[in-house]
């Protein structure tokens, strides 16, 4: 069982060198390292090119779902793990990934905690991971797949790519994608395998993060209702 990773970068040369370091630190290395240049004007690409055997392609239509759509047609493996930019990976991600598809062949997807590494308050806690995923635990019945940190089978990959939503203003493009996967399969959460992501967009923006993204969730749920 051979991994492709996928990560989609728009400017983010304070980040990207954080998370290819993770992923250089595998237990188990990855199969394939693709990154997706989503139109950067910074040092970003530059940062990656000093990696060796990373593949850079370019996606010229700018927004989160046509990147990481590039990136999952490029993937050349039976699995498609995909993270941020911002994240940093635990040493056995990749192992723990593989090991959670061998165990069981219904499962189609694998979405895992995620730990904010730069909110004080919580420190190294999970809880606000678990708090803001409340509502759509209950409503859609799973963990959803989340963008830092996730993974799922080519195949379904296949099935599913013509048929996601492709508009980032209207979806949640990680949470869209579970809603188009599930009848494939399970969706698995591993509770143990915890990454670390930045809590910019909550700093940056909270009435967009705690506002605006609960909203569009909302709003999805009732167009996508018919999947679940």
């Amino acid at each position: 069982m051979k991994v492709s990773v996928v990560i989609p970068v728009y400017n983010e040369e304070k980040q990207i060198n954080n998370c290819l370091y993770s992923l250089m630190e595998q237990e188990e290395k990855p199969d394939e390292i693709i990154v997706v240049d989503n139109n950067c004007t910074d040092k970003t690409v530059e940062i990656v090119k000093k990696y060796k055997g990373i593949k850079i392609i370019k996606e010229k239509k700018q927004g989160m779902t046509p990147a990481r759509n590039a990136g999952f047609n490029k993937a050349e493996n039976e699995i498609i793990a995909k993270c941020d930019a911002d994240t940093i990976l635990p040493p056995d991600w990749i192992n723990n990934i593989k090991k959670d598809f061998f165990q069981d062949s219904s499962i189609i997807g694998i979405s895992m905690p995620i730990r904010l590494s730069d909110v004080p308050i919580t420190g190294r806690s999970t809880a606000l991971f678990y708090i803001y995923m409340l509502i759509p635990r209950l409503m859609i019945g799973i963990y959803p797949l989340i963008g830092p940190s996730y993974a799922i089978k080519k195949t379904v990959w296949n099935k599913v790519k013509d048929k996601i939503c492709l508009d980032d203003t209207k979806v949640h493009e990680d949470i869209d994608l579970s809603f188009h996967i599930k009848k494939f399969g399970e969706i698995f959460f591993n509770s143990k395998t915890i990454v670390d992501s930045s809590a910019r967009r909550i700093i940056n923006n909270p009435l967009s993060f705690f506002g605006e993204y609960i909203f569009r969730f909302f709003k999805m749920y009732y167009t996508h209702r018919h999947l679940i």
